[in-house]
């Protein structure tokens, strides 16, 4: 059984920095391209970042220079730094991890940034 277990979302103010984590299991998780996304109230899911399985990144414009994705295979998991944090970063936050016809989705975590 696949699953993927986000942590790290919180309330943050304005400028302050979060790491969520994901874990991995019921995968190999070398071969798949790990991804964190976002939902905000009433937009749809957006891609933050992705990570490919030989350690590729690509990020949403808006997050440049801002957040690091990176990924430790030995322990099935990936991570998403995020700094300089904005109130427009609210969001749940996915994670997702795609091989072959293979598209899997952990259940989310919650990061605000308010003061």
């Amino acid at each position: 059984q696949v699953q993927l277990v986000e942590s790290g979302g919180d309330l943050v103010q304005p400028g302050g920095s979060l790491r969520l984590s994901c874990v991995a299991s019921g995968i190999i998780f070398r071969w798949y391209d790990m991804g964190w996304y976002r939902q905000a109230p009433g937009k749809e899911r957006e891609l933050v970042a992705v990570v490919s399985s030989g350690g590729a990144t690509h990020y949403a414009d808006s997050v440049k220079g801002r957040f690091t994705i990176s990924r430790d295979n030995a322990k099935s998991t990936v991570y998403l730094q995020m700094n300089s944090l904005r109130p427009e970063d609210t969001a749940v936050y996915y994670c997702r991890g795609t091989y072959s016809t293979y598209d899997d989705w952990g259940q989310g975590t919650q990061v605000t940034v308010s003061s």
